[in-house]
């Protein structure tokens, strides 16, 4: 026959399974709460600029230069942050007739003009010298949905300008992204 346990000592044999169990429980919360916060940094893993932004141009012309910014989804840029220049500097750029944007009430920069998905610019300049390279400078900046911004940002593409009555060159693309095995 089982000997007889005093009643005190019943109680605190359940307090104290209560404390493991609860301890259980936190370590359970901890856990799910660390997975969920790890999730949620992956998804706002942000792309690096020359991601997010991809430029690439061409030469049309002796006269006329093309720009591509392919945006990458979730992502987009200011139209009033581009910027557009040539080197060699003693040729120069004409005036730039940007495409129209989207409106957008921004919180960093109030009411804005801003492009998603893909934009093209055209760029008049001077004459170049068929045959001869050129690089042409974009200078952009823009941000992610996910409310970060990324700081004003330069690309460079050298080109060849195709010959006077020739067809237009190809697209060469600023940075073309690296890969990577671990990605």
């Amino acid at each position: 026959m089982p000997k007889a346990v005093p009643a005190d000592r019943l109680r605190r044999r359940p307090r104290a399974a209560r404390a493991s169990v609860a301890a259980a429980l936190a370590l359970v919360g901890l856990a799910s709460l660390t997975t969920h916060i790890g999730a949620l940094a992956e998804e706002l893993k942000l792309l690096p600029p020359d991601e997010a932004f991809r430029f690439a141009a061409r030469a049309l012309d002796t006269r006329t230069l093309e720009a591509n910014f392919s945006i990458a989804k979730g992502y987009y840029l200011y139209r009033d942050k581009l910027r557009f220049a040539i080197e060699p500097e003693a040729m120069s750029l004409g005036d730039v007739a940007l495409p129209g944007g989207k409106v957008k009430d921004d919180p960093f920069f109030g009411r804005v003009e801003t492009y998603r998905d893909r934009v093209v610019i055209r760029l008049p300049m001077g004459s170049a010298v068929p045959a001869k390279s050129i690089t042409l400078r974009a200078e952009s900046q823009g941000c992610a949905d996910a409310g970060v911004c990324y700081p004003p940002h330069t690309q460079r593409v050298t080109l060849a300008v195709p010959p006077a009555d020739g067809k237009p060159g190809p697209l060469v693309e600023a940075a073309v992204p690296k890969k990577s095995w671990f990605r």
